[in-house]
């Protein structure tokens, strides 16, 4: 079991930065791959950003040159820096973790944060 708790929310003018965290309750660096994703009033949940265990990232179109996402496996924590932010960013934004032990794959997801961005 996997417990996800995100903090970093909040209202930001467009323009702004946030930064998010998702601290993990087990070593991340056993964690096959972590990610962001996000929803929206009346939208389904959107993949954001995902970081693999070797580190390599990805990026949804939408979000590419202004977000990024980190890794600090000593904090077992994954940030998501967000710059540049827009309006049609807001949304509760979710972190997830997905680990593989033999050929199940568990996904894990945190209760969410508010990202709301003002024009």
């Amino acid at each position: 079991q996997v417990h996800l708790v995100e903090s970093g929310g909040g209202l930001v003018q467009a323009g702004g930065s946030l930064r998010l965290s998702c601290a993990a309750s087990i070593r991340i660096f056993s964690i096959n791959a972590m990610g962001w994703y996000r929803q929206a009033p009346g939208k389904q949940r959107e993949w954001v950003a995902g970081i693999t265990s070797g580190g390599g990232t990805n990026y949804a179109d939408s979000v590419k040159g202004r977000f990024t996402i980190s890794r600090d496996n000593a904090k077992n924590t994954v940030y998501l820096q967000m710059n540049s932010l827009k309006p049609e960013d807001t949304a509760v934004y979710y972190c997830n973790a997905g680990v593989i032990s033999g050929t199940l794959l568990s996904n894990y997801w945190g209760q969410g944060t508010q990202v709301t961005v003002s024009s």
